[in-house]
């Protein structure tokens, strides 16, 4: 985000932090936070962009120091390093805590979810944000708030061509959250793996592809370098929430006032991550190929096959939770409602 569009939205939200300093919290936080990380962009930029605004915002009445995945505590266990009070607050991806309830992965999106620009206005407009907020500290004793937005990804870095279903079967793939699960029941076989260690398995051949994140993401890791194929469209992942977890105490310990600007520099983190990594994207696309890559476009019958089994396992975690049955039709009731009103009048985004 340039500094031009920073400062219009600090002064655009000027009011709402004169207000909430007319109850802010008197103390001086300090917290520690923990991260999924292990470095890049998400780190450096998404994690320290969000605790540089929390002290700008709070006047620096809330500090917090970032440390990279697996300093703190398992980097796929933000959520119970927060609990535990050995951070006060995270930032993490949702929908790592599947394992323990496949809720996250609404809250965090999934195949046949939403995409960047959509799950913005669900979060802020259409209830997402407080909803998540309401299951998190229900199920899992955090406070939740979104701090940012991933964009679509790539469906795979492959050293094999993957285009159609067929191509998919006994694929070995790295992935994470619902997809894990979807993918196997397409016919590939996963594994979960965090950051730190997807590039190396790659290399080895311990895996023939992994997913990871977007094309401005990916490429400082170097997955393109060693998998010459780049699969497209990322039907597994459309768009994802970065969210920060805080500590119910730590949260409970500082005023009103300043748990609504903690919300608003996760706001502005939102806004901020989505046009960096949109524009970004653009650039790195451009420099896979120049390094060679091939791209390859998933075929019709794949994608439509990846929604149908998404769908289908969607249908059976809701017959089977409350909670996910809540969550997922709140979102299927925004998306439908959208989708059906914005092709009306609404241009597709590079169009």
């Amino acid at each position: 985000m340039s500094k031009r569009m920073i400062k219009v939205l600090f002064s655009a939200l000027a009011g709402v932090a004169l207000f909430a300093s007319a109850a802010t919290s008197q103390a001086g936080e300090n917290w520690s936070m923990a991260t999924s990380w292990g470095g890049g962009p998400f780190l450096k930029k998404d994690a320290e962009g969000f605790a540089n605004y929390v002290e700008q915002l709070t006047a620096g009445r809330i500090k917090i120091q970032v440390f990279p995945g697996g300093t703190l505590g398992k980097a796929l266990k933000v959520s119970d390093t927060v609990k535990s009070n050995v951070a006060q607050i995270g930032h993490t991806w949702m929908g790592y805590d599947w394992g323990i309830d496949k809720t996250t992965v609404i809250f965090a999106n999934m195949a046949g979810g939403l995409n960047p620009e959509e799950l913005i206005i669900w979060l802020y407009e259409g209830g997402g944000a407080q909803l998540a907020s309401e299951y998190r500290r229900e199920v899992f004793g955090v406070e939740s708030i979104p701090c940012g937005i991933f964009p679509t990804e790539i469906f795979l870095h492959s050293k094999k061509r993957i285009q159609t279903l067929a191509d998919f079967q006994g694929l070995k793939m790295r992935t994470a959250g619902a997809w894990a699960e979807i993918a196997g029941n397409l016919g590939a076989s996963t594994v979960i793996l965090p950051g730190s260690e997807v590039y190396p398995a790659l290399e080895r051949g311990v895996i023939d592809a992994t997913e990871w994140s977007s094309p401005s993401v990916n490429l400082p890791s170097g997955f393109h370098k060693i998998a010459k194929y780049i699969i497209m469209p990322g039907v597994h992942q459309p768009g994802a929430v970065q969210e920060c977890p805080i500590n119910v105490d730590a949260w409970n310990r500082i005023s009103k006032g300043d748990q609504e600007l903690v919300k608003l520099a996760g706001r502005l983190m939102v806004m901020e991550s989505w046009i960096r990594y949109a524009y970004h994207d653009i650039e790195a696309l451009a420099k896979m190929r120049a390094h060679g890559n091939e791209f390859v476009k998933l075929d019709a019958a794949f994608i439509k096959a990846a929604h149908k089994a998404a769908a289908e396992w969607s249908d059976a975690q809701a017959a089977a939770s409350p909670w996910f049955k809540r969550a997922l039709d709140n979102r299927r009731k925004f998306q439908k409602a959208l989708r059906e009103n914005w092709n009306f009048f609404r241009f597709p985004i590079g169009m």
